[in-house]
Parts: C-alpha cells; sequence; structure tokens
C-alpha cells in the first residue's frame, strides 16, 4: 500500500506519469486478485499479463511506431496504446503476434520451472498463460487473434463470432459481453468488407509470402497454447478435487 501511495503521489510530477500508468495500476491489479487468489498467484498472473503487453511493445517499437506503457485493469486485463496506428495489415499482424508470442514463451518458463520444482502455484501460473494467450488468439478483432488474421481477410473475423457465441454458452461472462459490443463494429466491417476498393488493396495487399508466415505463426501458437492448456488442466485436477 505505500507503494502504490508513492506511485500516486507521482501523478503531481509529468515524468512520472508512465510509472504511474504501468506500476500503480500493476499493483492495484495484484491486489485486487490478491483477495481473490491469494497474493503469490495474483503476482505471478499480473506479470504473465505484463509479459504479454511487452511483447506488444517490443512488436510496435522494432515497426517504428510510437506507443504507451502498459496499463492494467482488474478482471479486465491489460492493453498498451498505439499512439501510431498501423500503415498496413502486415504491420498489424506483426504488432498482434509479438503479444501472444511473448505470453506463450512465459507461459512455458512457467510449466517447465513447475516440472522441475514441482511447484503447484507455477503450473496454475502456467495454465493461466497458455488459456489467456489462447483466449486472445480467437480470431475477431480486437483480440490479437483478429490483427492477426486480419493479413489474410478482414473476413476471417466473421469465424470468430460463433467461437464468441460457444464461450458464453459454456461459461458465461459480463467479460464476453463486453468483448462481444467492443467487437460489434468489426463484425460489421467484415460483412461490408470490399476488397476491391483502393483503402482496402492499400491497407490488406500484402504479399503472399506474408500471409503464408503470420498463417503459420497462428496456427502453430493456436496447437501449441490448446494442447498445453489442456494437458496442464488435467495436471491440476488434484488441486480442483
Amino acid at each position: 500500500m505505500k507503494l502504490l501511495l508513492l506511485l500516486f503521489s507521482g501523478l503531481k510530477y509529468l515524468k512520472f506519469g508512465k510509472l504511474f500508468a504501468t506500476g500503480g495500476t500493476m499493483l492495484l491489479s495484484v491486489a485486487v486478485y490478491a483477495f481473490v487468489f491469494g497474493w503469490r498467484y495474483a503476482a505471478g498472473f499480473v506479470l504473465l499479463l505484463l509479459v504479454h503487453e511487452l511483447g506488444h511493445y517490443v512488436a510496435a517499437r522494432q515497426r517504428g511506431l510510437d506507443v504507451g506503457a502498459p496499463v492494467f485493469i482488474p478482471f479486465v486485463g491489460a492493453w498498451i496504446q498505439l499512439k501510431d496506428m498501423p500503415h498496413d495489415a502486415d504491420t498489424e499482424a506483426y504488432v498482434g503476434l509479438g503479444g501472444p508470442l511473448a505470453g506463450t514463451v512465459a507461459s512455458l518458463a512457467c510449466y517447465f520451472a513447475a516440472r522441475s520444482t514441482g511447484s503447484d502455484l507455477l503450473l496454475a501460473l502456467s495454465y493461466a498463460g497458455f488459456f489467456i494467450n489462447l483466449f486472445n488468439l480467437i480470431p475477431l478483432s480486437p483480440f490479437d487473434g483478429g490483427r492477426i488474421t486480419a493479413v489474410l481477410s478482414p473476413r476471417i473475423w466473421l469465424v470468430g463470432v460463433p467461437v464468441l457465441v460457444a464461450l458464453f454458452f459454456w461459461r458465461p461472462s459480463p467479460i464476453l459481453i463486453l468483448v462481444a459490443v467492443l467487437a460489434f463494429p468489426n463484425v460489421l466491417r467484415a460483412f461490408k468488407y470490399d476488397p476491391s476498393l483502393p483503402e482496402n488493396q492499400a491497407y490488406y495487399g500484402t504479399t503472399l509470402e506474408s500471409k503464408l508466415t503470420y498463417t503459420c505463426a497462428y496456427l502453430g501458437l493456436v496447437c501449441v497454447l490448446a494442447i498445453m492448456a489442456h494437458d496442464v488442466h488435467d495436471m491440476l485436477g488434484h488441486l480442483r478435487g
């Protein structure tokens, strides 16, 4: 709490703005999650979210985009603000892929550490990481999966609609309703998408090599995350029991 108050007091100084945005909201998220899951799990979970967002951050900077620091909201997640929007679908896919790729690596690190130490905490964190990153790969904007698959065509987003509906019936959640509201304008864009328009040709006109590269990366991540989430879920059966 002392650290949190110190970060809030930094609002008086503009140079502490980014520190507050990331550090303050991280500590707030840890504090909120700790009431439900305990502080060790809460801290590990927020760190996994941070790695995911830093993946987006690094990818955006590599493509020359101006980007803000990660910001966290408990039970919603985290994001980075792109101050410069991508100028083409290739760049959007590159930035979108950076988060799930970094998040998958972090989750695998937790998994292998758990297997070598026998830590149920690390195993539970690895499952959370695998599941969250898999969930983020739903092929529908504003998910990362929608940003990656847009390199093929925005019409791919229509595939994500039944996936989101199925998830809601499987595990009803107000967060899914919020996501559906945010995704609705993009679903309309997908219905109205006309590949012959000059602006669409300019933005989505990527090379065949680029399309194949992102498709393979996307499908590879989906397979790895789905398998690991399934297997680790089974391994955690003794904790659920």
